[in-house]
């Protein structure tokens, strides 16, 4: 039987199409998107214009598109195994017609969605005029939170449906972001830079496979090499906060040497108004007053960062071959600890971080069917922490004060501390060295099989600056992981079923050396090693049972080995360490649907709809501490600051996600999105066996219940011909949820309902492009991580600036 199935798999004979593709003046057109897109079947043209597809038998409609022409339509009838040839010549666009071609982007959209995998793509064509930042863009996509510690350069957490934290895989262009240091992160990359986001909940594809049980970001890069081109961006607002990048393709048609370079800065004095019900005031005597309106002090944050790439592109040896090298800085100020229970006055962080890169890509390599990608990374990376301010302060940077009259004893002064805990000046250099690869195999058409390695070294030491005589005492932390996975993929009847499983394995080393005294000049270290492994396998399938409808079903049995942040902490972000931390196993069952509608031109519906189950073994989460600096207050919930990776012994999570867009006459744009789930601790008994206290109740920090809408609206010849008006509206809900275990009115982060508006007006030439931005437009009182309170009402300009095919 298992016989005559392969036999019959391989008699099914793809028709193959075809040609060329040229431009108005009948030169070959590289990069032109090309495909048939009910099949979710697309390819791109070769530097001669060429271009290949295998199709199944039948009629298809194949189009072609390029950013700047019109999309061409042709209707053909293919037989089995027969090869015909369609050669397509395209047309330029008006210029107001530009906005409109997105078919190109919109496809290789559409073919990401319809693979099997719960994932949302979200492109950055529009993001990229206006004033929002990466994560903001994140957190308007269905099922995603950004958690952030307050503003610009705050500690960030993501969370995807209750899955949270290293759990998340966050990747750009395939290696983790980790990698790059905290100074070039997803929120410090201008939208500008980037070519799309792919959000992908529970199982993943190949090549992001890696120690991930949640889902995973992957942040793919502007690559497209077809035209040389400058772009420049600036924007000022609300907070004393500017920002400026700029971004550079260069490359040899005649060679395929290309270059590409992108910079960016950013600036922000955060201090902005608080009065939430988190904000106080303690007059002098130690009374309290709560909802105290005063601006955030001591919250300043300064970003810079290049990447630099020289290769090349589309040659015979190479798809893609880049060497590269990533620089960046950063300085932040620490307001307060993982909560505002106190404020910060002279704590501070600086990062650095260096970074060399190479990436190969090649399809066909040796022979047709085989392909490899490499990408390999090796970074420096330098935090500097000091806290040695001794005195407290109120938010307005007035002293603290024992009595009444307000004489200048204060509260809290010891020397030897600072602002959290003892003072301290330490300095962390951390290495590390990223390589991925995957060697994948068309076996036949629609037969795919892949195997990838991703190995990763991190080596850390701390040094404390502020004892010198204690300045050889290096604590020294090394993790080594290597996890392999192996995956087929299969396309089935017509390409209408479509399937990936996958099965990996894991080992992780950790080495850590500690000096723990000094003899006679002899420093003796304390030495601790682990060595785990772990097995993970599951799956996705996709099927078309009618015309743009899809159902989408994965599972996966999965693990989590704890990273350095688990093991180590972080002083700079307020995280200990906890060297007793478990690997977390997870078994997760996602089942979704999309359904597109386009009755007419002018009316397009898209739905789409998941529900999820997650059953969580160990699960790793990020919990408050309790600081126990002032002594008799050591369970005041008020004195949190710090928090720390614990396991959760067993979870479960049922929830769903749903999402609508329509496009109207290619001018209006609406969506609506919510998602909801419960996230509860499902641990029966306690070590007594008595009946545990925190049984079926909701994992605190994450918030369970979200809502998303925005519209957008065209305007076209607006005060000038040929000119086009976008105008934005954005609406956004999170239910209350809380912050820790404890139940109190306290600690719960009370309803958000933030409003934003937004307008911009490109120029008749489409070099220059003008937006405004006013986010929070009602003042709302929006909360984040641990009931961190974000900026209010903001306005914000930004000039953007596009100089094409220069030098061609």
């Amino acid at each position: 039987m298992a016989i005559f199935f392969c036999l019959n798999l391989q008699a099914q004979q793809p028709a193959v199409v075809k040609g060329t593709v040229s431009n108005e003046k009948g030169q070959p057109a590289e990069k032109v998107t090309i495909g048939v897109s009910e099949k979710s079947n697309f390819t791109i043209t070769d530097a001669k214009g060429g271009y290949q597809l295998s199709l199944p038998a039948g009629k298809h409609t194949v189009t072609a598109t390029m950013v700047g022409y019109e999309s061409q339509h042709a209707d053909i009838e293919v037989a089995e195994g027969k090869t015909i040839i369609l050669n397509i010549r395209l047309k330029k666009s008006k210029q107001e017609d530009l906005e409109e071609v997105t078919v190109g982007g919109v496809t290789k959209k559409r073919a990401l969605e319809t693979q099997g995998f719960a994932v949302t793509v979200i492109e950055t064509k529009e993001a990229s005029l206006r004033n929002l930042t990466t994560n903001e863009l994140l957190d308007r996509a269905v099922g995603v939170r950004v958690r952030q510690n307050g503003g610009e350069g705050s500690p960030i957490e993501y969370n995807l449906n209750g899955m949270s934290g290293s759990t998340i895989g966050l990747f750009l262009d395939g290696i983790e972001i980790s990698t790059y240091g905290s100074s070039f992160n997803l929120n410090n990359i201008p939208p500008a830079m980037i070519e799309r986001i792919e959000v992908y909940k529970g199982v993943l594809p190949a090549h992001l496979s890696g120690n991930y049980i949640g889902g995973a970001i992957n942040v793919v890069m502007k690559k497209d090499a077809s035209a040389n081109n400058i772009t420049a961006a600036l924007s000022y607002g609300s907070f004393n906060t500017y920002r400026a990048d700029v971004s550079t393709l260069y490359r040899n048609q005649k060679n395929g040497l290309t270059g590409r370079a992108s910079g960016f800065f950013s600036h922000s004095d955060n201090n902005y108004e608080m009065w939430g019900k988190f904000s106080k005031y303690t007059l002098p005597g130690g009374r309290i007053i709560r909802n105290y309106r005063t601006r955030r002090p001591n919250d300043e944050f300064e970003t810079i960062g290049g990447r630099f790439e020289l290769g090349f592109t589309d040659v015979k040896w190479a798809d893609q071959f880049f060497v590269g090298y990533n620089i960046s800085d950063s300085y932040k100020e620490v307001p307060h600890g993982i909560t505002m229970t106190k404020p910060y006055f002279g704590r501070f962080n600086e990062y650095q971080a260096h970074v060399f890169s190479l990436n190969y890509t090649k399809r066909n390599l040796f022979v047709d069917g085989l392909a490899l990608t490499v990408n390999a990374v090796h970074s420096m990376r330098n935090t500097y922490l000091q806290d040695t301010v001794s005195l407290r302060y109120n938010w307005d940077g007035t002293l603290l004060v024992k009595n009444s009259e307000g004489s200048p004893e204060t509260y809290g002064y010891e020397p030897g501390r600072g602002q959290q805990g003892e003072a301290v000046i330490s300095d962390i250099d951390r290495t590390i060295s990223n390589i991925r690869s995957n060697l994948a195999y068309t076996i036949v058409s629609g037969h795919r099989v892949s195997l990838n390695h991703k190995f990763e070294n991190a080596n850390r030491n701390d040094k404390d600056l502020l004892n010198p005589a204690r300045s050889r005492w290096i604590t020294q932390n090394e993790l080594t992981t290597n996890i392999w996975a192996l995956n087929y993929e299969s396309e089935l009847f017509k390409g209408k079923l479509r399937t990936n499983v996958f099965g990996k394995y894991a080992v992780y080393l950790t080495d850590q050396t500690i000096p723990v005294r000094e003899t006679e000049g002899v420093l003796v270290y304390e030495n601790n090693k682990t060595k785990r492994d772990n097995r993970g396998f599951g799956g996705t399938l996709s099927y078309q049972p009618i015309t743009n409808g899809f159902l989408i079903i994965s599972a996966e049995k999965s693990f989590i080995m704890p990273t350095d942040r688990h093991i180590y902490g972080e002083p700079e972000n307020n995280l200990l360490p906890n060297p007793d931390i478990l690997p977390e196993m997870a078994i997760n069952y996602n089942l979704g649907a999309r359904y597109n509608i386009s009755r007419s031109t002018k009316h397009k519906w898209s739905f789409y709809a998941n529900a999820f189950w997650r059953n969580g073994y160990d699960k790793i989460i990020q919990q408050t501490r309790v600081d126990p600096v002032i002594e008799g207050r050591e369970n005041q919930v008020e004195d949190i600051q710090v928090t720390q990776f614990v396991n959760l012994s067993k979870t479960q999570s049922v929830g769903f996600e749903a999402e609508v867009n329509y496009i109207f006459n290619n001018r209006l744009n609406a969506m609506f999105n919510l998602s909801k789930f419960n996230s509860l601790f499902k641990v029966e008994t306690d070590e007594r066996g008595n009946p545990h206290s925190l049984y079926d109740r909701q994992v605190p920090n994450e918030p369970f219940f979200t809502v998303n809408g925005n519209l957008q609206y065209r305007l076209n010849n607006i005060f000038q011909k040929r000119s086009v008006l976008n105008l934005y509206y954005n609406v956004g809900y999170v239910a209350p949820f809380s912050t820790i275990w404890i139940e109190s009115e306290w600690f719960t982060t009370p309803a958000q309902f933030p409003n934003d508006l937004g307008a911009s007006y490109r120029f008749p030439t489409g070099k220059l492009v003008v937006s405004l931005d006013c986010k929070n437009i009602f003042n709302a009182e929006v909360y984040d991580n641990f009931g961190v309170q974000k900026p209010g009402r903001a306005f914000f300009i930004k000039l953007n600036y596009t100089i094409n095919n220069f030098n061609k």
